[in-house]
């Protein structure tokens, strides 16, 4: 019998990264401090954020002739980290826990962007939650053998990244609003198509996904170092909570930004009217929080007959105010903001009037699922002054399916309709238009039926589901009621 030798077949950097990956979560779920993912990846994430910055600070000392260190020796990750065979134990713990996370948090910058503020940003709520010091010197160890020099390494690295953020956000569960299916990102931007020299901002950025997605979308049209660092500098964000605020800094860092201009706050902890015409952006891509609500002091921040405790009311009017003249818009709403009334058809009316609002999109039942099955839809909007007619588009469903779940989600492919009608608009049994007219008679409700689909119910306005549905009620009463008679007549 002749034996045939195995072929070995060569390991991938996305393979080998995958492999590191896992390994290091493996020893983390040893450690008695954390528990589940919620603990892990950011636990992981600040660590690659650390290896990282090193790797960016080695090529800048390189590069830069005015290079100045952001962090200090002994504090380097080189410095602590990079020897196998360095501090463990109880030496390792101690000095990460009292000597390196509080030199971090304590880091001053001078003048705009300075990365020492950026640090001092990303570690102010940072803590190490392993206790053994000997699975942190482990997991330490796996992390120095990723390459963050390495241009491949880093690509894939975001990769698995991506892969590890919609697991946080899996296990989020409630507090998983903040993440959008990238299929939508992706859409939103290139439907957008933000140019070379604008300022992109997005107020509620979470883990940075319409940031990355814009990055890429604008990275092929960049020829020079100054471009670069330009949109670098150009791609904005806000972010109110820790961990998706870490998770951001860390994605934009993997993707090649070494200063990340993101705000930790509340972007709506501010006066609105206090934003000048010199802080306005020329786009704005957002899915902002929606169902969340606001304590009296951030809504004292809006104009009276505009307050409400509704987030997502609060960042429509935020984002009218902050976009520059013909400034654009792409944005995420959940139905209550087409349908509403009172303070919300007074919003709607502002942004009718000051804005071109051109296009809604509708998607499909369980976009979001299975964090929310509340219906979403995605809003385009010029501010180039008042609005004409708004086109609607209906985005179905994959064939032979009612809604998205968890194992069968939206795929990108499904916009490819949609982007194909966007440029030669025509009425069709998906697209539609209303005019300003026929809104504004209808007390700006946007929660319009599909006129070419009159079989369609999946966004119907609540309040005509529900006279539908007592009109037939009364029918069938009253179909009873003759039968009731004519038995009476005929036992008579």
């Amino acid at each position: 019998m002749v034996r045939t030798k195995k072929l070995a077949i060569p390991e991938t950097p996305q393979v080998k990264l995958a492999g590191i990956i896992k390994s290091a979560r493996d020893t983390m779920r040893k450690d008695a401090g954390l528990n589940g993912d919620l603990d892990r990846i950011p636990q992981l994430a600040w660590l690659l954020f650390l290896k990282a910055f090193d790797g960016l600070e080695l090529n800048r000392e390189v590069t830069a002739s005015d290079f100045q260190p952001a962090i200090e020796s002994p504090y380097r990750w080189r410095d602590w980290a990079a020897d196998p065979n360095g501090p463990t134990g109880e030496a390792l713990l101690k000095f990460v826990n009292t000597k390196l996370l509080p030199y971090l948090r304590g880091l001053s910058g001078v003048g705009s962007h300075d990365p020492r503020d950026v640090l001092a940003a990303v570690f102010k709520e940072t803590n190490n939650r392993m206790l053994s010091g000997y699975l942190l010197r482990d997991v330490i160890n796996k992390v120095n053998e990723i390459n963050f020099a390495s241009a491949d390494d880093i690509h894939t690295m975001a990769h698995l990244y991506e892969t590890m953020l919609r697991e946080v956000r899996d296990a989020a569960g409630d507090s998983g609003e903040f993440y959008t299916p990238r299929p939508v990102i992706r859409f939103m931007v290139q439907q957008v198509d933000p140019q070379l020299g604008e300022v992109i901002l997005d107020p509620a950025c979470g883990t940075g996904g319409f940031l990355v997605e814009a990055l890429e979308h604008l990275s092929p049209k960049v020829k020079t170092a100054q471009q670069r660092r330009t949109l670098h500098n150009n791609l904005r964000g806000i972010e109110k909570k820790p961990l998706p605020y870490l998770l951001g800094m860390m994605n934009l860092v993997l993707h090649e930004i070494g200063q990340p201009n993101i705000v930790r706050g509340n972007a709506l902890a501010r006066p609105i009217t206090q934003i000048s015409k010199k802080e306005r952006v020329d786009v704005i891509l957002t899915n902002p929080p929606f169902g969340g609500e606001e304590e009296r002091s951030i809504q004292s921040n809006f104009p009276a007959n505009m307050q409400t405790d509704e987030t997502a009311w609060l960042f429509l009017q935020l984002v009218i105010r902050q976009l520059k003249e013909g400034g654009r818009c792409g944005i995420v709403v959940p139905n209550g903001i087409l349908f509403g009334e009172g303070v919300g058809a007074r919003i709607k009316k502002q942004l009718l009037t000051e804005c071109n609002l051109h296009t809604v999109v509708r998607l499909p039942e369980g976009a979001f699922a299975p964090y929310t099955d509340i219906a979403a839809n995605l809003m385009f909007f010029e501010k180039t002054g008042r609005t004409k007619e708004v086109w609607f588009f209906e985005t179905p469903p994959p064939e032979g399916r009612k809604k998205y779940s968890k194992t069968k989600p939206m795929r990108f492919e499904e916009f490819h309709t949609c982007q194909a009608w966007w440029q030669e608009r025509e009425e069709t049994e998906r697209a539609w238009r209303v005019s300003i007219a026929d809104i504004e008679a209808n007390g700006y409700n946007l929660d319009l039926r599909n006129p070419n689909r009159p079989d369609d119910l999946s966004h119907r306005p609540p309040e005509e589901l529900v006279a539908e549905l007592i009109e037939t009620e009364r029918a069938a009463l009253r179909l009873l009621e003759t039968l009731q008679e004519e038995l009476g007549m005929a036992n008579g």
